[in-house]
């Protein structure tokens, strides 16, 4: 007969309270995390950044919100130390040094968009469970404002840097825009960066294919708002993407890992740039081995967001399932498989989270 576990092991009583109180942390922060995201959502940060001390009254009268509600959230953020709170006079406090992580003119990134993903993955929660038995999968439109979430995220993360420091990896390619090429962005969701670009080069043409319906509407509608007239977005499943050498430029921000077939996806977008056509691609720049990726930004969350959204939509479509944490190395190899020789890849210091592949196709 077999020893139990237990029997071969002593137990550590230490160890387990450590780890006991570790999980009600993490129990804690979840909390957080939530109501981080009713504050970003409902601009209560923002508020309070350009507020003084004040009541709770004072914020729900500024506010345009219940007093009662906006006492109970006051607390959460007071008790998780994100505001400061004076109990003699009632008043509470947004601090500069923590509203410059989580405030809309939030120079270095604003934190609370990411909590979006919280209150977004657990409204397919009952679903999700059905999954692991079945090892089926989500479409996008289970997600509800998915692409509002995206937009958000991709405005801080590419579309503010687009064109002082993102482009010029790309060597002379900021130089090649003025002169006017033909740009393709594969998977645009609401086409924020593709209208950055129109914008500041009227003489390239920009082209935004997704396949959901409500992004594409909602990027042809800003469009034509801004008058913008050199670029076209189409409904278009990327999977049955085969164009040949037509596009100097593609890029593909945090799209790629979605993909029903990545491989073949990078395979096409090799095949419809034109000789010496630039290849711009950003994705999370975690590492394809589980065991190197303990100190990555925010892992868990990726993880997360990987088993509830990225891994289901592309099961979802018949796909592989990569994940959000693909992997640096998988991505680099299937680049390679592509055809891209000349491969660079770049992560900026203030954005640890994010790497960027910049791929040439050979001139003929």
């Amino acid at each position: 007969m077999k020893e139990s576990v237990q029997s071969i092991y002593s137990f550590d009583q230490l160890q387990a309270d450590n780890f006991a109180n570790n999980i009600a942390k993490t129990l804690d922060a979840g909390a957080v995390s939530l109501m981080l995201s009713v504050g970003h959502k409902l601009e209560l940060f923002d508020l309070l950044a350009d507020s003084p001390p004040s009541t709770s009254q004072q914020i729900a009268e500024r506010a345009g919100f219940t007093e009662r509600y906006i006492r109970e959230w006051l607390a959460v953020m007071v008790v998780s130390k994100v505001l400061k709170y004076d109990p003699t006079e009632k008043t509470y406090y947004l601090p500069a040094e923590h509203a410059a992580c989580l405030t809309r003119s939030s120079p270095s990134g604003n934190f609370a968009v990411y909590a979006q993903f919280i209150p977004l993955v657990s409204a397919v929660y009952p679903k999700l469970l059905d999954l692991f038995k079945s090892g089926e999968g989500l479409t996008y439109q289970e997600f509800p404002c998915f692409h509002d979430v995206m937009a958000e995220d991709s405005s801080q993360s590419v579309v503010g840097e687009l064109i002082e420091t993102i482009l010029p990896l790309a060597g002379d390619l900021p130089q090649r825009l003025e002169k006017g090429i033909d740009v393709l962005d594969a998977g645009c969701s609401k086409g924020l960066a593709l209208l950055r670009m129109a914008k500041e080069y009227p003489d390239s043409y920009f082209t935004g294919y997704d396949f959901c319906h409500d992004a594409i509407e909602q990027a042809r509608i800003t469009a034509q708002k801004a008058g913008i007239k050199n670029i076209r977005y189409e409904i278009f499943d990327l999977t049955n993407f085969k164009e040949i050498s037509r596009y100097d430029l593609i890029t593909s921000f945090d799209a790629v890992h979605d993909q029903k077939d990545p491989e073949t996806f990078l395979g096409n977008i090799y095949q419809a740039l034109k000789p010496g056509g630039v290849h711009l691609m950003q994705d999370i720049g975690g590492s394809a081995h589980l065991e190197q990726n303990y100190e990555f930004p925010m892992a868990a969350l990726l993880y997360t967001i990987s088993c509830t959204h990225c891994t289901p939509v592309s099961l979802a479509q018949g796909g592989v399932g990569l994940g959000t944490m693909w992997g640096r190395e998988t991505a680099l190899k299937m680049l390679k498989q592509a055809g891209f020789q000349s491969i660079d890849q770049k992560v900026f210091d203030h954005d640890p989270m994010n790497i960027w592949f910049i791929s040439r196709k050979a001139i003929a």
